[in-house]
Order: structure tokens, then C-alpha cells, then sequence
């Protein structure tokens, strides 16, 4: 067994509180229950997990020490994560109340375009892949091969990160019945689009090493 039982004990609890920590991700997971309900809040989730896979695979791998090491590496994905969210933030601004808009179905976003938004939002987080160079490594016993102790921290990552999105969705597809009148959903947009707003300042100001 690529991890002792020990181990496990102590990642599983402390990587479920980095999976349920509110962020960015999990924020549109309750944005789309409320909008689309609870099993496409669930799907779209699947863009976050791909854009997860390729940072635990880069960890993995060693290379997130480049974007440690490299300043200016850091900052051009923070930037382009940050003003992602702020555009983001204004397109809830903006956003009419579902009621609103089912007359122009033109304008109804596809799964694909969901599942797109989350893997975007995931992967123009630096933060993100800095703890899994930072937090995932401490689990790994350098006695041992490296790889399957990864694969198996990443798979549990990985699947309690599908907990927490069904879990966020599971609260924002409540939020839909308490939200169904048109203000009240206006006023919801705007309160996710501004904490998406104060998650992108959080982003620029996050710092190399502070994951």
C-alpha cells in the first residue's frame, strides 16, 4: 500500500476542510444550483476536477516549483486569474433574473459552457496549485515512491472535492426556491458577483509561497 493507515488518518480530515473552505469554485457551484439545479450544478463541477487533475499531475511532477521560483510566472497567471473573476463579477452584476431571460433562450448557457467557466476559474488560481505543491508533499514519505503515494492523495483529493461540490450545489439548489422572486434573485447575482469581486482582489493579493 503506497500510504500507511496513519497517514490517511491525518489527510483525509485536513484535505476535507481545504475541499469545503469557501472559494471561487465552490461560490459558482451555489451560483448554478440556484440557477440550473442541483445534478447540472453537479456536472459542471467536472471542469474544476480536470483543471485539478492537471495541477496535482503537475505537482506530481515537480514542476510547481517553477511557478514558486518564478515571479513573474506567478504574477501573469494571477493577473489573468483575477481579471477572469473580475469579469465574472460583472456578468453577475448584470445578470437579469432567470425569469427574465427564459424568453431568449439564445442566451441559455450549455453545460459545456458551465463545466468551461469552472475549469477556468480553478486553473487561474495560482493559489490553487501552490497547495498542492505545499500541502500535498507533507503526506508523502520520501522513503517510498513518490508517484502512487501522489495518485492516491490526488484520487482522495479528487473525490472529496466531488463532495464539496455537491454539497454547495445541494445548498444553492435550495436557495433557488427561496430565490425565485426576481429581486430577490437580482439581489443574489449581485451578492455572489461582488464575494467573486473580493476574490479577485484576494488574488492579487496573494503572494508567492503563501498558499
Amino acid at each position: 500500500m503506497p500510504l500507511d493507515l496513519d497517514t490517511l488518518w491525518l489527510f483525509i480530515p485536513a484535505c476535507f476542510a481545504l475541499n469545503m473552505a469557501p472559494g471561487p469554485n465552490n461560490l459558482l457551484s451555489v451560483s448554478y444550483g440556484t440557477q440550473h439545479g442541483f445534478a447540472t450544478a453537479c456536472a459542471a463541477g467536472a471542469g474544476r476536477i480536470l483543471a485539478f487533475v492537471g495541477m496535482i499531475a503537475i505537482a506530481a511532477t515537480g514542476l510547481a516549483v517553477a511557478l514558486q521560483a518564478s515571479e513573474k510566472l506567478f504574477l501573469v497567471v494571477k493577473v489573468t486569474g483575477a481579471l477572469y473573476l473580475f469579469w465574472l463579477a460583472v456578468q453577475l452584476w448584470r445578470a437579469a433574473p432567470a425569469a427574465q431571460t427564459v424568453a431568449t433562450p439564445a442566451r441559455t448557457r450549455s453545460l459545456f459552457a458551465l463545466a468551461r467557466q469552472e475549469c477556468l476559474v480553478a486553473a487561474g488560481n495560482p493559489k490553487a496549485i501552490l497547495i498542492f505543491t505545499a500541502f500535498l508533499p507533507q503526506f508523502v514519505d520520501p522513503a517510498r515512491p513518490s508517484l502512487p503515494q501522489f495518485a492516491v492523495l490526488g484520487a482522495l483529493f479528487l473525490l472529496l472535492e466531488w463532495v464539496a461540490i455537491a454539497a454547495y450545489a445541494y445548498i444553492g439548489s435550495h436557495l433557488r426556491r427561496w430565490f425565485s422572486a426576481p429581486h430577490r434573485q437580482r439581489l443574489f447575482n449581485r451578492l455572489c458577483g461582488s464575494l467573486l469581486g473580493v476574490a479577485g482582489v484576494g488574488l492579487l493579493a496573494a503572494r508567492r509561497g503563501s498558499a
